[in-house]
């Protein structure tokens, strides 16, 4: 399969390295406006190079194409992609606003293309063992999910805040691990760092089973987190995305009454065990399923439903924090009308 990346930024060069290297796929092309981005794929992979993505589908004619340009730009580009009959995987978010997904959406409808998109932490060894061992119900019933993801301010972020490029991945992450749509939401938001967005959340996703789920999001903590906690009857999953660790700290006050799990009277300390599964990259397992997708016509893994809800769920986010107020969220309306 010919596949092409246009915007070789630090995640497009990423996508270009991933494709050079799949059995079955050849990197045909990569497109960016700048010289030096398209120079650094070119010295390593040796695809064609483009500094117009138009005269390099054109020209290449690929079978899929990654979309790795500013999110701005995402509805404009894939689409056009699309509209000559392309598969495309979009990197996060999908877009800028609820009506540009939707665009995006109806396009790859129209054609008849598959549409993806990168929430890389669904192909996460880590979150794919978590969700495993939830559908087994090894937690009972489920409480509270927290994640926090803390960074410093990463510069070649411009065009949004940290809602839309960073907790956007644990709203996806924890509705794909709940089975369970958010009916309300409510954060705070500080802007310390950033030009113009937002670089601090705090939040509440209340989610319509009843779970809890706590965000803590920001780009001013000099030390890089990226850790998911679930907190149910049978105790406390810990999850850390860097490292792809999963720990499970037990709860021995239910351990000898599991048959009586109606009756959670509240936790003890017990065991905690360090869960083992095989490690991967989370991109090449993200890509190698886009790729089998198209092959075999099957639904992307992310599809372009999935990453409108983040998107619509991150500005709702982004709304409470400016309103100070609990909001539900406009998709949410919308299924109610």
């Amino acid at each position: 399969m010919r596949a092409a990346v246009i915007g070789t930024g630090s995640m497009g060069f990423s996508h270009a390295r991933v494709y050079a290297e799949l059995d079955g796929v050849e990197l045909v092309a990569v497109a960016d406006p700048s010289a030096t981005a398209r120079a650094r794929v070119a010295n390593t992979y040796r695809p064609e190079v483009y500094d117009d993505y138009r005269t390099m589908l054109e020209r290449e004619k690929p079978d899929l194409v990654t979309v790795a340009v500013p999110t701005q730009m995402h509805v404009d580009v894939a689409c056009e992609v699309m509209s000559r009959g392309i598969h495309v995987l979009v990197e996060k978010p999908l877009a800028l606003t609820v009506e540009d997904g939707q665009t995006i959406i109806d396009t790859a409808r129209e054609f008849g293309v598959k549409l993806s998109v990168g929430h890389i932490e669904r192909f996460n060894p880590a979150i794919i063992e978590l969700k495993r061992r939830l559908r087994a119900e090894e937690l009972g019933r489920i409480f509270q999910v927290r994640a926090r993801r803390v960074s410093p301010f990463p510069g070649r972020i411009q065009d949004v805040g940290v809602i839309l490029d960073m907790a956007s991945h644990d709203i996806d992450v924890i509705r794909h691990l709940l089975g369970s749509e958010v009916d309300r939401v409510y954060a705070e938001t500080a802007r310390k760092a950033h030009a113009t967005c937002e670089d601090l959340l705090s939040a509440i996703l209340h989610f319509s089973n009843g779970v809890i789920g706590v965000l803590d999001v920001n780009w001013l903590t000099p030390a890089k987190v990226r850790q998911l906690a679930v907190l149910g009857e049978g105790g406390m999953y810990l999850c850390d995305y860097l490292t792809q660790d999963v720990y499970w700290y037990k709860n021995t006050a239910i351990e000898d009454t599991w048959e009586s799990l109606n009756m959670f009277r509240g936790a003890m300390e017990g065991d905690m065990v360090k869960v083992h599964f095989k490690k991967q990259e989370p991109l090449r397992a993200e890509l190698e399923s886009f790729v089998k997708a198209v092959r075999e016509d099957l639904e992307p893994e992310v599809n372009g439903t999935d990453a409108l809800v983040a998107v619509d769920l991150s500005l709702t986010l982004a709304e409470s924090g400016r309103l100070h107020v609990p909001i539900v969220p406009r998709l949410v309306r919308e299924a109610a009308c």
